[in-house]
């Protein structure tokens, strides 16, 4: 017998089900609305999409090292060790389990918040905070179907996503200190030299275990 193919709208019904598309959606949401409302669109509303779109693959690789690879640190009886990062150590041991792919809802709690903070109070106007919200908002929803879609059994197809699905599938099988973008392959990593041939690195003991610290899910 052959296994049924598994297609984009399977995982897109399997996408859904999960809370952070919803919430990120939601902040979407009501970000356009808002945006649409306030109008007062200027040249740099349209800058805006460019620049971080530009500097996003490098906000990704940022994020990934520095925050979801942080070793837990004891300072006296206190350990400082994030969700993000317990959550990201149990997505390494075991890559498939699907709830670990997306970022965590409680998370998100204060991820959104202070993604609006931030809209509101860096932007010398409303509106071009709300299209700065608006564009995290979609930056966001594809950085979450991008990693989901390539933990799942979907065949890539085009040559784009082939490559961006095997920079992140060697990152997690082949060597974990490397190919740290997500949404792109060959982008941050090149300018921060984590892009090495995948021939002369050899295969981490640890890609699967964090800094060797087995970790139980919390």
């Amino acid at each position: 017998m052959t296994r049924k193919a598994f297609t984009l709208g399977d995982a897109a019904r399997e996408f859904v089900s999960h809370p952070s598309p919803w919430m990120i959606g939601a902040a979407l949401v009501a970000s356009v609305v808002a945006r649409c409302a306030v109008g007062d669109w200027q040249l740099t509303d349209a800058l805006v999409p460019v620049v971080m779109l530009a500097v996003f693959p490098l906000f990704e690789w940022i994020v990934h090292v520095f925050v979801l690879h942080w070793r837990p640190r004891r300072f006296g009886r206190i350990t400082l060790d994030s969700l993000l990062a317990r959550d990201h150590r149990l997505h390494h041991i075991d890559p498939r389990d699907i709830p670990l792919i997306f970022i965590p809802w409680r998370a998100l709690l204060w991820i959104l918040p202070v993604a609006m903070t931030v809209a509101f109070l860096a932007f010398p106007r409303t509106g071009l905070g709300l299209t700065f919200l608006s564009v995290v908002s979609v930056l966001g929803l594809c950085y979450e179907w991008c990693h989901y879609l390539i933990h799942t059994d979907y065949t890539p197809k085009g040559s784009a996503y082939r490559a961006v699905w095997r920079n992140h599938r060697q990152h997690h099988y082949k060597n974990e200190h490397y190919w740290f973008t997500v949404t792109t392959a060959g982008t941050a990593d090149r300018i921060l030299r984590t892009y090495p041939d995948p021939a002369e690195v050899p295969t981490s003991p640890t890609s699967k275990n964090l800094h060797a610290t087995t970790t139980a899910r919390q």
